[in-house]
């Protein structure tokens, strides 16, 4: 049997090909042979029935603590987002041309706390955020004296190891919400669950179009 899928022979793209993530939550729903399914396990007997009605209990139990276990990962993301704002806010008023967004980032991050706000909201807030340190940093890299600040130093060093553990942070909450979004559909069990209590699937991470540019950008000249 030959490969299906065959580098040598195969169609390509030569242009490349660029992804993103659908922005659409997909409802679980069950059909008639569910039920079905359900009624005849009560037909064989008590047993089989309680030990089906059981595993709902524990499906059930399941999604709920995998909502919480969502939300906390949010949470994380939101506490790191929060601490660079507060670098931004230590860093701006030494930098002579400090760009005055300090306060709206600052009730934009007071309005997610706690996993309330869609991701969209924390997305964009982190966006503001890479904006804010993008048109800082430069004007820092071109007065030596600026550069040369402890202070700034220091900001300039927490700001980039920040941004690596809000990368892990987005990472652990996508495998949290992949996880979710698989269990959803695992039938009969906690499919049956999920679309009784009328759950969808959730949408990961996703970065913006103004990031997406940036990475195409030339970092070294």
């Amino acid at each position: 049997m030959a490969n299906e899928l065959d580098e040598l022979t195969g169609s390509v793209n030569p242009e490349g090909r660029d992804v993103s993530v659908i922005e659409k939550q997909l409802p679980v729903k069950v059909g008639v042979g569910s039920l079905i399914f359900e009624i005849a396990l009560w037909c064989l007997g008590i047993i089989p029935g309680l030990v089906f009605l059981f595993m709902k209990i524990g499906a059930d139990n399941y999604f709920r603590q995998l909502q919480q276990k969502i939300q906390a990962d949010a949470s994380n993301i939101d506490n790191l987002l929060e601490q660079r704002v507060q670098i931004l806010q230590n860093v701006a008023p030494l930098v002579s041309k400090a760009i005055d967004l300090d306060k709206d980032v600052m009730k934009a991050v007071a309005a997610f706390r706690g996993g309330s706000s869609p991701d969209g909201v924390r997305n964009q807030v982190a966006s503001q955020l890479d904006t804010a340190f993008g048109r800082i940093f430069p004007q820092v890299e071109a007065y030596p004296e600026l550069k040369a600040h402890a202070s700034i130093e220091e900001a300039m060093r927490q700001n980039s190891y920040l941004q690596k553990e809000i990368t892990a942070a987005r990472s652990l909450y996508n495998d949290t919400v992949n996880l979710w979004n698989t269990s959803l559909f695992e039938w009969p069990t906690k499919m049956i669950v999920a679309a009784r209590s009328g759950y969808t699937s959730r949408i990961p991470f996703t970065a913006s179009a103004e990031t997406k540019a940036q990475a195409r950008g030339t970092f070294f000249v």
